[in-house]
């Protein structure tokens, strides 16, 4: 049997992690609160309410710091806990305090790189790396092959997924589900690109250092992918433990 073994959502895009039981996905959308916040840098032509490729924001492949940072989300009042090991804890409200954010943030933020200078926000659709609103699907089997091939245990937080999968898998055997679709608990999702993997995965998710060479063991594959984007086309609760199966 394989399951759901982890669930993550990422509200502000690259600053921050946070681990759920359960969610209710919807046909077309992002996973709820899931990068509907993103940090536009200096440099950045990022429009409010529109989509934009990842170079327009602040991201941990740039600022491998940001990886460190936990997220916890009140979602009553909108307003956003953030952790790191080198700062104290901020709450905020992303709409409405970037300013606090941006002063606890930029020190972390290398000062050779373009500097956070505003928050934006896109409901449903979120500021996922993909051209389409995705959902993130990893394989604990995929994991524990890269682990064992660089002699190493690994966090999987490295890899920012969304939905985490264990059980009768093996490993890689996630990148041939592309075209197909996937049924976990009420919800189907049609898995349609790998995701190509970036310096982010370097980076330490305890001390934000970038520690080991993630890209160089994917390519001991013939690759540099590591986990599959997936549209969501059925709504329907997913929740950790649920059973998966692929169509």
């Amino acid at each position: 049997m394989t399951a759901v073994s982890c669930i993550l959502r990422y509200p502000l895009k690259s600053h921050g992690r946070e681990a759920i039981e359960q969610v209710t996905l919807t046909a077309g959308e992002a996973m709820p609160w899931d990068r509907v916040w993103a940090v536009a840098h200096e440099a950045s032509k990022a429009q409010p309410g529109e989509w934009a490729p990842y170079m327009n924001f602040s991201i941990v492949s740039k600022a491998p710091a940001l990886m460190a940072i936990t997220a916890t989300l009140h979602e009553d009042t909108e307003r956003l806990t953030l952790r790191h090991p080198r700062l104290p804890a901020l709450t905020f409200n992303p709409d409405s305090e970037a300013e606090a954010f941006l002063n606890w943030v930029t020190p972390i933020v290398p000062p050779t790189r373009a500097l956070p200078a505003r928050i934006l926000r896109l409901d449903r659709r979120g500021y996922t790396d993909s051209e389409f609103p995705s959902v993130t699907i990893c394989s604990m089997a995929s994991h524990r092959a890269v682990e064992e091939h660089m002699s190493r245990p690994l966090s999987i937080h490295r890899w920012r997924g969304n939905i985490w999968l264990d059980g009768e898998l093996d490993p890689w055997e996630e990148l041939d589900w592309v075209g197909r679709e996937i049924a976990i608990g009420d919800a189907v999702l049609l898995v349609r690109e790998r995701t190509d993997r970036c310096m982010a995965t370097a980076a330490n998710p305890e001390t934000g250092q970038r520690d080991a060479d993630t890209l160089g063991a994917l390519d001991h594959w013939g690759h540099r992918d590591f986990s599959v984007r997936a549209e969501v086309v059925r709504s329907g609760r997913i929740s950790v433990g649920d059973r998966v199966a692929v169509q």
